[in-house]
């Protein structure tokens, strides 16, 4: 079976105690049920462009992001086309930046809820065709997607498995394409100090303090791989609390394993994270990997050391 992965970008947009969203096709991911308004980021798109596109394209909404509220991801399996589908999705809290939406009742189609229209949709891809403005109530009543459910805080089911549809929703291929979607951490002690790696040579940013954390595998959660990079890279047992931000990486000329030029495409969340108890910073993964050595710092002796953008971006965000 062939496994693919992308990265899902979603809106909760709210108004008058109600809160937007939509319904797919028979082209979409989930035909007949409700989820948040977005889609799937196009190649070395910033995720916070796409959930704008996405919901102007699927609502007729102009909107403004705000905070990255959760990152979860599903795998969901086609057997008919012998792919597991990894899907890694942002969902971002938004504001709508022109005006009221235009009210008009309709029903559901399924549980015949009375509903308020949204906007004008202008999808034509064959993925979602209604949109509604619902009360927690009436969301409860309707399907919903698992990651609609968990952030709208109601009751989930799993998500369905091998569903056919006209429009199989899987990434296009590209030879000299690739996406890595990865989860750091800004990782302090309680005495303040934080926890950095230096990046192995032979690797990008070779020589430069780095904050830890990695791609993330098939099938695992953005906050599960981050604290199996976290003892692989620095030794540490951490929680990870609060989302400060997402990360877009496009570099169209990186030095591939092949040994020739690719186009990557990386999104990489910064969580931070609380290492109650530290010890030595020690490095546990095999030897070759990409990170050199690990250290604890505090935030002057930080801000001194060579820097990769995301540390020095978190550092400035949240190492205060």
């Amino acid at each position: 079976m062939d496994i693919l992965r992308r990265v899902g970008v979603y809106g909760v947009l709210r108004d008058s105690g109600r809160v937007l969203v939509v319904r797919d096709g028979v082209g979409g991911e989930f035909p007949g049920i409700w989820r948040l308004p977005g889609g799937a980021v196009a190649h070395a798109e910033h995720p916070e462009r796409a959930v704008v596109r996405e919901v102007a394209e699927q609502v007729g909404l102009t909107v403004t992001v705000g905070r990255l509220r959760a990152v979860v991801a599903d795998v969901v399996t086609y057997p008919e086309d012998a792919v597991a589908l990894h899907t890694d999705r942002l969902l971002f809290e938004l504001a709508a930046s022109d005006g009221a939406p235009r009210d008009g009742v309709q029903g559901d189609g399924v549980s015949r809820v009375g509903v308020l229209r949204a906007g004008v949709p202008h999808d034509v891809g064959g993925g979602a065709v209604d949109q509604a403005w619902l009360t927690s109530a009436e969301a409860a009543r309707v399907p919903l997607t698992p990651f609609s459910a968990e952030v709208l805080g109601l009751p989930a089911t799993p998500l369905p498995t091998g569903t056919r549809r006209s429009a199989a929703p899987f990434p296009p291929s590209h030879p000299d394409r690739r996406l890595r979607f990865g989860a750091y951490g800004l990782v302090t002690d309680p005495a303040g100090r934080i926890l950095l790696t230096e990046i192995a040579a032979g690797y990008p940013g070779a020589g430069l303090w780095h904050l830890p954390g990695g791609g993330t595998d098939h099938g695992e959660q953005p906050a599960s791989g981050l604290l199996r990079e976290l003892v692989e890279e620095g030794g540490q047992r951490g929680r990870v609390g609060e989302i400060l931000g997402v990360n877009n990486l496009h570099n169209p000329a990186a030095l591939g394993p092949e040994g020739r030029p690719l186009d990557w495409h990386g999104v990489r969340v910064i969580y931070r994270v609380l290492v109650d108890v530290p010890t030595d910073a020690v490095v546990t993964e095999s030897a070759g990997g990409s990170t050199a050595r690990a250290g604890w710092f505090t935030r002057d002796q930080a801000l001194d050391l060579p820097l990769s953008d995301i540390a020095e971006w978190a550092i400035g965000q949240g190492g205060r």
